[in-house]
């Protein structure tokens, strides 16, 4: 029988499986990333760090309802050097990607400068996309202006991989705007989207919020996003240089999800609220489940229909 493959590439960086978990989704601590560096995850992506420690947002702060979530985390971490140590000591047996989510461009060059220095640090992951910093501006992703000069600036002294994490774009020409600057630099690749900004969940029985922060507003993630996920995945595929990777990330829940991802343009996948509630057996889980479907469709590797979706004419 045929072996069906589902390994891929990000970058030239090559994954067993194109299955990862999402930044922020259970990659904070000394365990949590132990066990991902143990699990069938094809990379393990680390918390977004900043430079220093920080706990973020009150809690509660995390709500799960069955088609979503809503969270307004506030960015709690670490800090850069615990995930410097932790890969430093650790046996490292699958690609790692830094995540990093700086408050200034300046924090943003400071901790990319330090995370050059390590070299089993496969790629590094900018965050430009956190919708729940209490008391902050803006979403970085959504200034154009910001992301040109961030990216005009950082391949001046970067050397590894970089991608960015993109929040949802709800309009075309915003999408096409925002490919129009990737593709003028050395971007190897993108992840969207991160959770749709500024969400409300309501009980109805108690007749209030069900998060702290924000006076209950957060970003919105799992089943209920994955249609603009997947027409975020599908315009980008559209309009970047064909060497730029796309990671699809939203409403993943089942292998069959995966597949759509792939087939709209993604060379992987990031799993956060199911990874959240399921654990660290999902990757397990979800390739078993890929591979079933690709052997029904008779496709023994995901190069075969990558971003061949198809239009009704």
């Amino acid at each position: 029988m045929k072996k069906i493959d589902i390994s891929t590439k990000i970058n030239n960086i090559k994954l067993s499986s194109c299955i990862m978990n999402a930044s922020g989704a259970l990659c904070r601590t000394e365990k949590e990333l132990s066990n991902l560096l143990d699990s069938s995850s094809g990379a393990l992506v680390t918390k977004s760090c900043t430079t220093n420690l920080r706990d973020g947002n009150k809690k509660p702060r995390y709500f799960e309802w069955n088609i979503g979530s809503i969270n307004s985390m506030g960015l709690p971490n670490l800090g850069i050097d615990f995930y410097i140590d932790f890969l430093k000591k650790k046996k490292i047996n699958k690609p790692i990607f830094l995540s990093i989510s700086g408050f200034s461009l300046k924090e943003n060059y400071f901790l990319i400068k330090k995370a050059n220095l390590i070299s089993n640090i496969s790629a590094l992951e900018i965050n430009l996309s956190c919708p729940n910093i209490v008391n902050k501006r803006e979403i970085f992703g959504y200034n154009f202006f910001y992301v040109s000069k961030f990216l005009k600036n950082v391949f001046k002294f970067n050397k590894k991989p970089l991608g960015i994490k993109l929040p949802p774009y709800f309009n075309e020409i915003h999408i096409k705007n925002m490919a129009s600057i990737i593709n003028r630099y050395p971007i190897g690749f993108i992840t969207c989207v991160n959770s749709i900004p500024n969400g409300l969940y309501v009980n109805s029985y108690t007749e209030s919020v069900v998060i702290s922060p924000n006076n209950g507003f957060g970003g919105i993630g799992g089943k209920i996003i994955k249609p603009f996920a997947l027409s975020n995945v599908s315009k980008f595929f559209s309009f970047l240089r064909k060497d730029i990777s796309i990671i699809g990330c939203g409403g993943i829940s089942s292998g069959q999800d995966v597949f759509d991802y792939i087939l709209c343009g993604a060379s992987a996948v990031q799993v956060g609220t199911q990874f959240i509630k399921e654990g660290i057996s999902i990757f397990d889980r979800l390739k078993k489940e890929l591979k079933e479907f690709l052997k029904k469709k008779n496709y023994f590797s995901i190069k075969h229909f990558l971003g061949n979706l198809k239009k009704i004419c």
